[in-house]
């Protein structure tokens, strides 16, 4: 029988790949890779982009496409047996990419290439692809001794085991743990969408009664209307906990790891040259130096805390004089803040909700970007998917030119990983064939629909579904030929984030919220009203979540940016010491926040989490031109289109948003769309 991972099928054929496949399929294409690579630089003595790394690119693609169904499997249908899999692959692939990247040979050919005379007869996403890949031979270790390479290539080794290994405590630690609640009395104050969800959580198990667990649509729910102040504290404690020594079990605690993690990084970055590893982070990246972004979250904080604490104190008179509650704790905030918001603005969450179904939001969301670029967004039947609730959509440019295809998997379960994020399964290139079409793996994990009710989506979870869709659309509509600068690749990590969070804005105006809004029961669109109330809430305790953001941004970056192997890597006291500068509300001492923080421990975003604040800088001042010139602009989007989304990492991120804004951007529309004075 033919292995599924190795077909030349145009998309993963998910329902015939099973873990036993897995191991062969990439051992044979890390083979094929390795003899390509060794004939490519033996048969040429004068190379030239398609004799070297057109070759090269195309098996490295065939590896991408077979990894990439199998690393979204373990994301979100993950067993033990694909587990075993995916985890046996990671050193193989670690050992060829530090094999590739230490290539002495290939790191020649390539650098025979960029000095070449012919070199300036390549087209600008060529020259890049070649400039990013000598970068990437000097951060690989290249110029390092046979003793340190062979210490960098264990070090990789490592990461990518420890890694893995976070991300399966997290996911088992958040697994493992339920509430079965007998008494409906127990849930007072649950919306009924949520004691629905619950009952039917319980119902799934086998059981009666409601049934509560610390997936993020039942714990958010549950944080955010239970009036029973102790069980809300034993959730808090439950969820802040997770994978830690705090947790319920030792197995899937993630202190060593992390400990491990930050060492190893450390040791990376010395061994390549650098002090530390922030700055071996930004060598990818459009900030200069690690003054440069320190600088930069603490002017954010020093013009956020005072809104901030005004917002902390505004919270604690509320429950002082509304509920008698003098001193709030943790597991208080979002309970009262809820409390606050209906209070002050007249405005339920769980109202708004009801104008928000999954699928008129879906809908909306394609209406949308159809305005803005004349798109054309369809379902496609009969596609094979990892599961049922999965759809799948094909994109159309105006010209009725096929640019891009999608999975679309929106609801949380179990043995899926938590939070929202957008993948690549296939990229854009030309080949001998035609064009090789880019596919998107979208995924989120929103509140399931009920046996009676469709999907009902928070305004948060509308925000999160635009903000994917942006990264899908800079995946799918680029018009970069080649791989490596196509879609999101090459682009700077802390530019990335600019076409997700630049489509969260037209969530906020109401032309657009009229395409995607609708009652679930009547199809009215959102009432002018609420609308109003919404926007008059838009910045409703914005200083507390901005310097929450901030929290995270300056613990990661100081954390990779001070260790010293003579103290470790001191995580909870580095945390505890930004708190002290930049938070309002202090968690309890058993608050094990960063044994859950995978963004910087599994996830890419080790020393780059501020790049969601430094992307937001740039989306938002974007957005400032439609502002001026219409929401729907189609001069104006026609510019964001050709200058950020098509033009993939083919260019610096700077050089194009001057094009696309015909300046270098400007904090002030950041602090102007969260309502902090400048």
């Amino acid at each position: 029988m033919s292995n599924p991972l190795l077909s030349n099928s145009d998309l993963p054929l998910f329902s015939q790949i099973k873990p036993e496949h897995i191991v062969p399929a990439m051992d044979q294409l890390l083979t094929d890779a390795r003899t390509t690579v060794e004939q490519v630089l033996a048969d040429n003595s004068h190379y030239t982009w398609d004799n070297l790394i057109a070759p090269i690119d195309a098996i490295e693609d065939k590896i991408s496409r077979a990894w990439s169904p199998v690393s979204h499997m373990n994301s979100v249908t993950n067993n033990d047996d694909l587990r075993d899999a995916y985890n046996e692959c990671l050193p193989k692939l670690s050992e060829y990419s530090t094999e590739m990247g230490q290539h002495d040979a290939l790191f020649k050919a390539y650098k025979s290439i960029a000095d070449s005379d012919t070199y300036a007869s390549l087209d600008i996403a060529q020259q890049k692809i070649i400039q990013n890949s000598l970068r990437s031979f000097r951060l690989s270790g290249i110029a390092l001794d046979d003793e340190k390479k062979a210490l960098y290539k264990d070090i990789n080794l490592e990461l990518s085991q420890l890694t893995s290994r976070y991300e399966e405590n997290l996911l088992d630690a958040t697994n493992a743990w339920s509430k079965l609640i007998k008494k409906k009395t127990a849930l007072a104050g649950l919306p009924e969408s949520a004691l629905q969800q619950a009952k039917q959580t319980a119902e799934m198990e086998g059981e009666k009664g409601w049934m509560l667990t610390l997936q993020f649509p039942s714990y958010l729910a549950f944080m955010t209307y239970a009036d029973d102040r102790q069980l809300r504290s034993d959730m808090y404690k439950a969820f802040s906990t997770r994978a830690s020594e705090l947790g319920a079990d030792q197995d899937w605690d993630n202190t060593e790891i992390m400990d491990s993690l930050i060492a190893l990084r450390h040791k990376k970055a010395q061994l390549l040259g650098f002090n530390n590893y922030a700055e071996l982070s930004l060598a990818t990246k459009m900030a200069d130096t690690p003054k440069q972004v320190t600088d930069f979250l603490e002017e954010l904080a020093e013009k956020s805390l005072p809104q901030a604490k005004q917002d902390l104190a505004d919270l604690t008179a509320f429950a002082s004089e509304q509920y008698g509650v003098n001193k709030l704790f943790a597991w208080d905030i979002g309970y009262f803040s809820e409390k606050m918001r209906q209070h002050a603005y007249d405005l339920s969450q769980e109202e708004v909700k009801q104008y928000f179904p999954a699928p008129k939001v879906l809908s909306g969301l394609f209406k949308v970007v159809e305005k803005l670029y004349g798109l054309q967004i369809s379902e496609q039947q009969g596609i094979d998917t990892w599961h049922e609730e999965v759809r799948f959509f094909q994109i159309l440019d105006k010209a009725g030119k096929l640019r891009g295809k999608f999975y679309i998997d929106l609801y949380a379960r179990a043995q899926k990983r938590g939070g929202a994020w957008m993948d690549d399964c296939v990229g854009r290139k030309k080949t001998a064939d035609g064009l090789q079409i880019p596919v998107a793996y979208l995924t989120c994990n929103f509140t399931p629909p009920t046996a009676n009710d469709p999907a009902l989506l928070t305004h948060d979870e509308v925000l999160t579904l635009f903000h994917e869709f942006g990264h899908g659309l800079q995946h799918m509509l680029t018009q970069v030929d080649h791989l490596g600068v196509s879609g999101i690749n090459g682009v700077e990590w802390d530019a990335v984030e600019l076409p997700s969070q630049f489509m969260e804005n037209w969530c906020w105006e109401k032309e657009a919220l009229d395409l995607i809004s609708g009652h679930y029961q009547t199809g009215e669109v959102l009432p002018e009203a609420l609308f109003k109330k919404m926007l008059a809430a838009k910045n409703f305790q914005a200083g507390m979540l901005m310097v929450r953001q901030l929290e995270f941004s300056l613990f990661d970056f100081r954390l990779h940016q001070e260790y010293d192997p003579e103290n470790g890597a001191r995580i909870y006291e580095v945390l505890d010491e930004i708190r002290q500068q930049v938070s309002v509300m202090l968690p309890p001492a058993f608050n094990r926040f960063a044994h859950s923080f995978s963004h910087i421990f599994a996830g890419g975003y080790s020393a780059g989490y501020y790049s969601y604040k430094w992307a937001e800088v740039l989306s938002s001042d974007a957005y400032s031109l439609f502002e001026e010139q219409g929401i729907f602009n189609q001069v104006a989007g026609q510019s964001f289109l050709e200058n950020i989304l098509e033009t993939g990492g083919s260019e610096n991120a700077m050089d194009l948003f001057v094009k696309f804004r015909g300046r270098e951007p400007k904090i002030d529309a950041l602090l102007r769309h969260n309502g902090i004075a400048a």
